[in-house]
């Protein structure tokens, strides 16, 4: 718990000013966590004797996050493009001889599509009018949602939530991520309208309800990411952020949070 502890503050202290400034230093924070998140996702694949092909989704990714972040208006012809050239690579591989090519083919646009496509909320959560509180809102709710349930999770977890996809989880502790981020919501709410300048068209009650949302939906993210690194017979999709794992391991509920925050934001408050 005190490398995990440390470690989130050591990336608070690098990503909140990302945040806020927003722009390029933005970009080249969330971009690693989800061009990392990429590479992982075709390692854990890998080690499954599938070949997803690394440059195609990697670079997917890449192009599709740049476009979401800086040139909405390419977003969608380069990530069908992606998708397209997907294709044709395990086209050709499957005539060479890779039977599995179908398969291959379909992890490749997976993850350019989930990874890429859906992880590029985070860009557009963040362009946002008044983006960096917005992302802060939801991130707030994510966050804290987490810390709650792994807290309650390892004290007072008896009941197993998900025995196969990751048994550590329980009830108990899905209940603390509910619970958190519902108080989360509402108190951010308040104390930035209030004393910050978070803008005041959202009420208490609606940031309590987006709390809900995200204390109850993304631990599916989490539970997915799992689903990928049990059938691989990997524990953490990379080592590289102590106490936390990998990229992938970071990122799978801030995908889930970011696309929710967003829509919720956009159909309901401005």
């Amino acid at each position: 718990m005190r490398r995990r502890t440390i470690t989130a503050l050591g990336l608070a202290a690098i990503g909140l000013p990302a945040i806020m400034f927003g722009g390029i230093f933005y970009y080249f924070l969330m971009g690693t966590f989800l061009i990392g998140a990429t590479w992982e996702y075709v390692h854990l694949f890998r080690a499954l004797k599938f070949e997803p092909h690394m440059v195609i989704t990697v670079g997917g990714v890449a192009l599709v996050t740049i476009t979401r972040m800086f040139f909405p208006e390419y977003a969608q012809p380069v990530f069908v493009v992606s998708i397209l050239a997907a294709m044709t690579y395990h086209l050709i591989a499957y005539e060479r001889g890779r039977d599995q090519s179908a398969l291959d083919f379909c992890i490749t646009m997976g993850g350019i599509v989930y990874i890429g496509w859906v992880g590029s909320y985070l860009f557009d959560l963040r362009n946002l009018p008044h983006g960096g509180w917005w992302f802060m809102l939801v991130m707030f709710c994510v966050w804290l949602g987490d810390s709650g349930a792994y807290s309650i999770g390892r004290a007072y977890g008896k009941h197993k939530m998900a025995p196969r996809l990751s048994p550590k989880k329980s009830w108990e502790g899905y209940a603390a991520s509910v619970f958190t981020g519902t108080i989360s919501g509402a108190f951010y709410v308040y104390v930035f309208s209030t004393f910050g300048n978070l803008p005041k068209d959202i009420t208490i009650w609606q940031g309590a309800i987006l709390g809900l949302l995200l204390g109850a939906l993304p631990p599916l993210g989490d539970l997915g990411e799992s689903m990928i690194k049990r059938q691989s017979g990997i524990k953490d999709s990379s080592d590289i952020i102590p106490g936390h794992g990998g990229f992938f391991d970071r990122i799978d509920s801030w995908i889930w949070g970011a696309a929710i925050g967003y829509y919720f934001l956009v159909w309901f408050i401005l």
